[in-house]
C-alpha cells in the first residue's frame, strides 16, 4: 500500500483518538502507539513521533486535506484535543477521486449480492448502493435535505477489531485491560479468542476464558486499551461450535439450556413488522388473521430475547411457554410499581 494510503489511515485513527470523549487529551505517545497498534499490530514494523508531528500538522494546515482540524495542545492535561468538540473528519466532503475510488468498491460489492458467504452483509451492501444511487455527485449536505440515513452511534472499540481477528485467524492468546460495567476499576484479563460478534453496532469478543476454563463474552467498548496479541498460540475447544453458539439465541447471549418453543401473538398492526422482519431465523408463522399474527420460534430465552418482547408493549402476548409469559408478567407487575400503579390480583 502506497505511503500516502497509510497516512489517510492515520488520520482517521489521529481523528478518532482525540476526538474520543470517554478517554480525551491523548499525549503524543499514545496517539503513536493506537497507529501502530492498529496498522501493524504484533509486527515489527514501527511509526516515529516525529511522524504523527506531521500528520498532525497536515491535519491543521494542508489545503489539499481541507481538514483544518482544531487541533490544540491542552498544557493543563498534556495531551491534544479539539478546540470544537463535535469536530471529526469523518464530516469532511469526499474528494471527486474519493467518490470514484467508492463507486468502484460499490461495484465489486454488487457482484456479491446473493451469494450465501456475504449473506449476512447483504443489508450493509445495500445501505451503500442505496446512499451511491440517490445523487451520487451531489455532496451529503445537500442529499440530507431529503433523504436521512439511520447512523450508528459512535462507540469505542472498533479499532481494535484488526487485532483481535488477527488473534483469532492466528490462534494467538491475546491479553486486554478490562472494566465491566458492574464494577469499578479494570483488571486484566487472558482470552483464546474464537469470535467476533456483531449485534445493534457494538463489536464482542467471545473466547476461552483460561482461568475460569469457561466460554466468556467481553464487549469491545469496555477494553481500555489496544489487546496485546501474546506469544503464545492454542487450541479452540472441541466443545465450541462457531455456526453453533448463538443458533438458538437473540442478541450477545448464548445459555446452555436447550431451545423451547416460543409462541408469540402480536396485534395486526405489530404482526405486519414482524412478518415483514422477522425476530429470529427460526420465526415461523402459525396463523395470519384480521384478529392477530401468531408466531412461533425455536430459541433459549436470554435477556435480549425478554427485551425484545417488552419492546412491544400492549402488542404482544407469549402464549409459551408458561415460564416466559411467567416472567413476562413479573417484569410488568415490576415496572407498573415503579410508577406507584398497583396491580390488582385476580
Amino acid at each position: 500500500m502506497p505511503a500516502n494510503k497509510y497516512a489517510l489511515l492515520r488520520y482517521r485513527i489521529l481523528d478518532r483518538c482525540i476526538g474520543n470523549k470517554q478517554r480525551p487529551f491523548p499525549d503524543k505517545e499514545a496517539l503513536r502507539q493506537a497507529c501502530e497498534d492498529e496498522l501493524y499490530g504484533s509486527s515489527e514494523e514501527r511509526i516515529s513521533l516525529s511522524t504523527i508531528e506531521k500528520d498532525m500538522y497536515a491535519m491543521r494546515n494542508e489545503s489539499n486535506l481541507g481538514y483544518y482540524a482544531p487541533i490544540a495542545y491542552s498544557k493543563s492535561y498534556k495531551g491534544y484535543f479539539y478546540e470544537n468538540p463535535d469536530y471529526t473528519i469523518d464530516t469532511m466532503p469526499l474528494s471527486d477521486e474519493d467518490v470514484a475510488a467508492i463507486h468502484l468498491a460499490a461495484s465489486t460489492l454488487r457482484q456479491f449480492r446473493g451469494i450465501p458467504l456475504f449473506k449476512s452483509s447483504e443489508a450493509a451492501i445495500d445501505k451503500i448502493l442505496d446512499r451511491l444511487s440517490l445523487h451520487p455527485s451531489r455532496g451529503d449536505a445537500e442529499l440530507e435535505q431529503y433523504v436521512q440515513f439511520e447512523t450508528a452511534p459512535s462507540y469505542r472499540g472498533g479499532e481494535f477489531l484488526p487485532v483481535l481477528l488477527e488473534c483469532i485467524q492466528n490462534r494467538k492468546v491475546v491479553q486486554f485491560d478490562y472494566e465491566k460495567y458492574t464494577g469499578g476499576k479494570s483488571r486484566k484479563y487472558t482470552l483464546y479468542p474464537y469470535l467476533l460478534k456483531e449485534y445493534r453496532n457494538r463489536w464482542y469478543i467471545i473466547g476461552m476464558n483460561p482461568d475460569k476454563h469457561d466460554i466468556a463474552t467481553f464487549g469491545l467498548d469496555r477494553i481500555m486499551a489496544a489487546p496485546v496479541a501474546l506469544n503464545e498460540t492454542f487450541e479452540v475447544s472441541s466443545a465450541f461450535d462457531t455456526n453453533l453458539y448463538f443458533k438458538h439465541s437473540i442478541g450477545i447471549t448464548s445459555v446452555q439450556e436447550f431451545p423451547q418453543r416460543i409462541h408469540l401473538r402480536f396485534t395486526p398492526l405489530s404482526g405486519k413488522y414482524v412478518e415483514s422482519q422477522p425476530l429470529h431465523q427460526s420465526q415461523k408463522i402459525i396463523r395470519n388473521g384480521e384478529v392477530a399474527l401468531e408466531v412461533e420460534l425455536f430459541l433459549s430465552v436470554t435477556k435480549e430475547l425478554v427485551m425484545q418482547i417488552l419492546s412491544y408493549g400492549s402488542d404482544v402476548e407469549v402464549k409459551a411457554p408458561e415460564s416466559l409469559r411467567k416472567q413476562i408478567t413479573l417484569t410488568l407487575e415490576r415496572t407498573m410499581k415503579q410508577y406507584g400503579v398497583s396491580v390488582i390480583e385476580k
